[in-house]
């Protein structure tokens, strides 16, 4: 999913829409609507905008979306009180299920034979899910280094 739609995504996804979340972050629900719209070209959420959204609905796909579009992985940085044997055991889990959700996309598009675009964007997006897991099990094992 490019960056607009998951902008669209995001801000409809909050509970109670643009009617809910736009006086939250100071616009009418009209205005959000038009700015969130990707098939509007008058209206477009600025990068301010983009900010207050992904804060007020505690969301960080868009932000995901644009790492995504410009090659990166996003990776959160770990609360150091939460570094410990039990949370790496249970990343290690995940990362064992990302991985084999890496396997199943590419088996996926490989079994008709032809690899088309959106096939790939998924083996992409699962890659990147995969990447994540493992960059965030590296940085706990910082945050529990003496």
């Amino acid at each position: 999913m490019n960056i607009l739609d998951t902008a669209h995504a995001v801000v409809h996804d909050y509970p109670g829409g643009c009617e809910s979340l736009a006086p939250r972050i100071g616009m009418s629900a009209q205005v959000l609507r038009n700015k969130a719209n990707p098939n509007t070209d008058t209206h477009h959420l600025t990068l301010k905008n983009a900010i207050d959204v992904t804060a007020m609905t505690d969301d960080d796909r868009i932000l995901e979306a644009w790492a995504r579009e410009r090659g990166y992985a996003l990776v959160k940085v770990p609360d150091v009180g939460n570094c410990n044997d039990a949370a790496i055991v249970e990343l290690m889990g995940e990362a064992w299920a990302t991985h084999g959700d890496v396997g199943q996309e590419i088996c996926k598009t490989l079994e008709d034979g032809r690899v088309e675009l959106t096939e790939v964007d998924r083996v992409e997006q699962r890659i990147f899910k995969h990447a994540q897991v493992l960059f965030n099990i590296s940085a706990r094992l910082r945050g529990m280094a003496e």
